[in-house]
Order: C-alpha cells, then structure tokens, then sequence
C-alpha cells in the first residue's frame, strides 16, 4: 500500500507542476500585448494578398524591434485581400511614409509577423495612413505542393532508358 500511495503523489504532484507551469507561460504570452494597448500609439493599414495565420497581437518589428502590434485583421471583399490594421508606439513616429510591410515567419516553425523596411521619403507615417507595398506570407504549404508537382513532372518527362543492344 506504500509504494501505491508514493506514486500517487508523485504522479499528483507532477501534473500540478504541470499546470502550473502552463498556467504561468500562458500569463507570460498574454500579458505583453495588454501591456502595449495601453501606451499611445497610432494605427497604420496594409493590404496583403495573403496573410498566412497572422494573429491580432503579432508583433509589428523593425530591424528586429518591436514597435507595434497587429490591432485587426479583416477581409476586403472588393480586392480580395486582408486588411491589417497594426497599432504603431507613439514614440516610434518617423517611420518615412513609404515603408513596406512583409508577413514573416519567426523561427522554423514559429507564428507570424509583420516586418517593416523603412522607405527613404522625408515624410513619416501618421495615423490612419495606409503602406502601399507589402509582401505577403511565404505560406510552406505551397513550396512543398510545388516541389512535388516538379518532382512528379520530371519523372514523367525523364527518358526512359534505352534496352540494350545484344552484341553477337
């Protein structure tokens, strides 16, 4: 009855820890984008012609920093394309007006994010200004459907080896 008892608690005091844990990278995830709503900010538009599972809350970085964070996500039914509304810091206001947006793609398997390369007009962004030119997600999917379409095509347009010849 001992020995039962022990891993009972072993096994109790693991999934405890467990959701624990779960529970504290959850706070952790969540709370950095509340932190930046409240700071003062401006909201900026861009059109793509496909976002790939961009999330409301990315991260919005240049060079590697963040600067804002994706506000809304939602679909123009007259262009086809989503619309991404990114809520910019304040403090981060001579961003030149003819940047470009990207959709990236943090780490291998990582969620998305919107990277910005500043342009070099002498006017900035300001709020509810639109970024004309924008690329969208590198979507994985795709690369491998092409790769096996060509690997399928160029096994079919190989020639078939010849037979040999018998030599008398």
């Amino acid at each position: 009855m001992g020995k039962s008892r022990a891993l009972n608690l072993g096994t109790g005091s693991f999934v405890l820890l467990g959701f624990a844990a779960l529970f504290f990278l959850t706070t952790q995830t969540t709370s950095r984008g509340l932190s930046f709503a409240s700071q003062p900010h401006y909201d900026v538009t861009a059109k793509f012609d496909n976002i790939g599972d961009l999330k409301v809350g990315a991260p919005v970085s240049i060079a590697g920093v963040e600067v804002g964070r994706v506000a809304k996500i939602s679909f123009d039914s007259r262009e086809f394309k989503a619309v991404v509304v990114m809520s910019l810091n304040s403090r981060y206001n001579q961003i030149p007006a003819d940047s470009d947006a990207s959709i990236y793609t943090q780490g291998l398997l990582g969620g998305k994010y919107v990277g910005l390369a500043p342009g070099g007009a002498d006017t900035y962004l300001k709020d509810k200004d639109h970024i004309d030119v924008t690329f969208s997600a590198f979507v994985l999917e795709n690369l491998i459907g092409q790769l096996a379409a060509n690997f399928i095509k160029g096994k079919s347009d190989a020639p078939t080896p010849a037979a040999p010849e018998k030599t008398k």
